[in-house]
């Protein structure tokens, strides 16, 4: 667990929606770096191609994306993975063709204080589903599959694989409406005691606001793929 619980907690609040921060001239900006951008990972059994944004490429855009991020969250640090010669990423870019599952985006150092993180789509169709609950770990998937569970030998940055959430927030079982509207690529078991907060749908110019510390997971709505870039903060 964090080991700045308390601190972090006083930092938190409601998701929020940004409508319209990005003109079409920025979006354009980004689809292209997006594509400058070389594949970190394409991840062909979850059909999902990953790149990160490295610090050399995009500095204008990055000055442009920190001045609006601060006027919206106040001061922050970028909580930076690196890459294998110790540069600075910036954020993630992800091009997905199935929903990304349950997890938590804390980080992988329990010192620091975690802050907020960002989503902007870079495609129209897709949503985001932003729950009330909380985790106070590292980042996790979490899941009940025993294959995913039995993973340990995981490289540098990737999410621990865990179903610890299970009985954390209660018993009561996941609305069967929501899941079959939003997240039926999720077992509902995996589900039982969690609360929808937020059903972030899809727009290009806007930009999802939340808290590290909130279980979120990809809606199960996707036209063919969707491209998104997400950054992580801390304080």
């Amino acid at each position: 667990m964090h080991k700045q619980i308390e601190k972090i907690k006083n930092n938190e609040g409601k998701p929020k929606v940004l409508k319209n921060i990005f003109g079409k001239d920025l979006i354009d900006k980004f689809t292209n770096l997006y594509n400058e951008l070389p594949i970190t990972v394409h991840n062909k059994s979850q059909n999902v191609i990953k790149k990160r944004w490295l610090s050399n490429y995009g500095k204008e855009l990055e000055r442009i994306f920190y001045d609006k991020l601060k006027n919206e969250i106040g001061d922050f640090k970028y909580d930076n993975l690196k890459t294998e010669d110790g540069e600075d990423i910036l954020g993630l870019f992800q091009e997905s063709y199935n929903p990304i599952g349950l997890h938590i985006d804390g980080g992988f150092n329990l010192d620091d204080l975690i802050y907020k993180q960002t989503l902007i789509p870079l495609t129209p169709v897709g949503s985001t589903v932003i729950f009330k609950n909380r985790f106070y770990g590292q980042s996790t998937n979490f899941t009940t599959n025993k294959e995913e569970l039995e993973k340990k030998d995981l490289k540098y940055g990737q999410n621990k694989r865990s179903a610890e959430h299970l009985g954390m927030y209660g018993n009561k079982p996941f609305d069967k409406k929501m899941h079959e509207k939003y997240v039926n690529h999720e077992k509902i078991e995996n589900l039982v005691g969690l609360e929808v907060e937020l059903i972030y749908e899809w727009e290009v110019g806007s930009m999802l606001i939340f808290d590290r510390t909130n279980l979120h997971c990809s809606s199960s709505v996707i036209e063919g793929k969707k491209i998104g870039l997400t950054t992580f903060t801390k304080k």
